[in-house]
């Protein structure tokens, strides 16, 4: 077991022995390819590492050795086109295979990985190449990312080579042909080219309020901290199953579908799915005996709208949420369907899991759970005091202008930007909760998303909560819209079930119920029906979208 290397200890008795004791050990060079891929090819070269499968009766399944193989030619390949220690790669791939092949070569280069969303227009694709100085973008053969790309070509000097995968494309090197040139031995750089564990591994750019994106920066021990995320949270199983689902182009890939997995033993599932369908998603997990399942909550409350009883879901052990707040509603349904709790966690593009529901906790509906213990979080108050219980406040990660935590990000590239946000005695995450008189923490919404009405602070996730009971409600946003005489008034965007249509009787029959689940003054005032809501890829829903339409208005 590969945990050993890492881990002085492995096994808890409870929460508190886990948060008090849990250390992780951080090898000088620790390289997640040559430490973690290799090293399952070198004890167990049969092992199970990724199956893999679409839409259109396409499947493979890798072990480890495979994945060893493969990344080694491409390592050789991208060498051979000047990509060396330190040089910027874009990595635009959705959920193909290449994603993790591609990712272990670079890795082992020495590289830096910087995953892209297939949604990235020309100027975004313009802003993170002259940002970051990419020198190569590899992407899939995708009609809208192919044109992006080509637009953008020419405003980024950086940019030398462009590889597709899948797919061949005009002039641009084919991926698969060229690996095949080159062989499946690649000796690990020593001394000046071989990376040391806080060197840079991985970038992402995650938007804020305001300002363009942030570049989010990981060192190469960023993939430890992801031992808490997969085995504590997700409680992934060696060489059974794992399917997080999540795209490439986001954070969540590396909390669910490479690092902590992998270290741990996990297979990884990925369904390359083309749309999210319900009932095909349902299908795919039954028909691979999936072990252990996260996705964001979105999805769970779609796959409730169908028959869930018809499928044989006995094989999952644990399911997971993350991305969004967990309705309680949710949990309930998922909960007398199943028999299984959802296990809510809570984290950040700059950080591993912060707060989860982990293996010695009973999940409560709602609750987001107990920090992790690679950090110490706490809740402050406006004052900058620490909350008392049931005291809403700000979540931050205390002593990081000491050291900064494994899993933590460095810094944000901008000087400025890393100061305020590092520079101090904490972190501010920027996340509203409440912790209860049991140390459970429950979310509340982002700062930007509190809604301050007439006085009072709203957060919109107990108001959602409220509305997502009601059976006519698949999906809602809650959002402040602008008031002239209260400033703000809480505003519920619906997706409503497939037997019900918007009326004025039913809109008044919303507000009533909300009026009676939570307090009174919290009821949306206006309800706006719509057939989908704004979400990213990854499934997080875009109020900050919708607040902007209603401000333009």
């Amino acid at each position: 077991m590969l945990l050993n290397r890492f881990l002085p200890r492995i096994e808890f008795d409870n929460y508190e022995d886990f948060k008090e004791n849990y250390k992780v050990n951080v090898p000088e060079n620790f390289n997640f390819g040559y430490d973690i891929v290799d090293e399952w090819a070198k004890q167990e070269p049969e092992k199970l590492a990724l199956v893999w499968c679409n839409d259109h009766n396409e499947e493979y399944k890798f072990t480890f050795t495979d994945i060893s193989k493969l990344s080694n030619k491409a390592a050789n390949y991208f060498k051979s086109i000047g990509i060396s220690k330190g040089s910027v790669v874009m990595l635009i791939l959705r959920r193909r295979w290449e994603y993790w092949i591609c990712a272990v070569a670079l890795h082992k280069i020495g590289a830096i990985v910087i995953p892209g969303s297939l949604q990235l227009t020309a100027k975004d694709i313009v802003y993170r190449g002259n940002a970051a100085e990419i020198t190569a973008i590899v992407s899939i053969n995708d009609d809208f990312v192919i044109n992006q790309i080509e637009s953008a070509d020419c405003d980024i000097p950086s940019l030398k080579h462009k590889i597709v995968v899948g797919e061949k494309y005009s002039t641009w090197d084919y991926f698969e042909d060229e690996i095949q040139k080159f062989s499946d031995i690649f000796e690990r750089p020593v001394n000046e080219e071989a990376n040391k564990w806080d060197d840079t591994m991985l970038i992402y750019f995650t938007s804020g309020t305001t300002g363009m994106p942030k570049m989010v920066k990981h060192n190469f021990a960023h993939p430890l901290g992801h031992i808490v995320t997969a085995k504590y949270w997700q409680q992934v199983q060696e060489n059974k199953l794992h399917m997080s689902v999540s795209d490439s182009g986001w954070a969540k890939f590396g909390w669910g579908k490479i690092y902590g997995q992998w270290i741990c033993g996990a297979v990884i599932f990925c369904y390359d799915m083309d749309k999210f369908i319900p009932l095909k998603l349902l299908e795919k997990i039954t028909e691979y005996k999936v072990t252990t399942f996260c996705a964001p909550p979105t999805m769970f409350r779609f796959m409730l709208q169908e028959d869930v009883s018809k499928f044989d879901l006995s094989n999952i052990k644990t399911c997971c949420i993350a991305g969004e707040p967990l309705n309680p509603q949710v949990f309930n349904d998922w909960y007398k369907l199943t028999g299984l709790k959802l296990r809510e966690g809570f984290g950040q593009t700059e950080g591993t899991v912060l707060i989860a529901n982990f293996k010695w906790m009973e999940p409560s509906a709602g609750s987001t759970g107990k920090p992790s213990p690679l950090y110490d979080i706490r809740l402050i108050n406006n004052d900058g005091n620490d909350c008392k219980p049931g005291e809403e406040g700000t979540i931050v990660i205390y002593g990081v202008n000491k050291k900064l935590p494994i899993g933590l990000f460095t810094d944000y590239h901008n000087p400025e930007l890393t100061d305020k946000a590092l520079g101090g005695e904490y972190y501010d995450t920027g996340d509203m909760a409440v912790r209860d008189e049991n140390g459970y923490y429950w979310f509340m919404g982002r700062n930007d998303d509190v809604i301050k009405c007439s006085g009072y602070r709203i957060g919109p996730f107990e108001v959602e909560s409220a509305m997502i009971e009601h059976p006519s409600v698949v999906e809602c946003a809650i959002t402040s819209a602008p008031d002239p005489i209260r400033g703000q008034v809480v505003k519920a965007t619906v997706v409503l079930a497939k037997e019900y249509t918007p009326s004025e009787e039913l809109t008044k029959e919303l507000q009533e119920h909300v009026k009676r689940t939570t307090a009174p003054y919290k009821y949306p005032r206006i309800i706006e029906y719509v057939n989908e809501l704004p979400k990213t890829i990854g499934g997080k829903i875009k109020r900050k979208e919708i607040r902007m339409q209603d401000n333009s208005k």
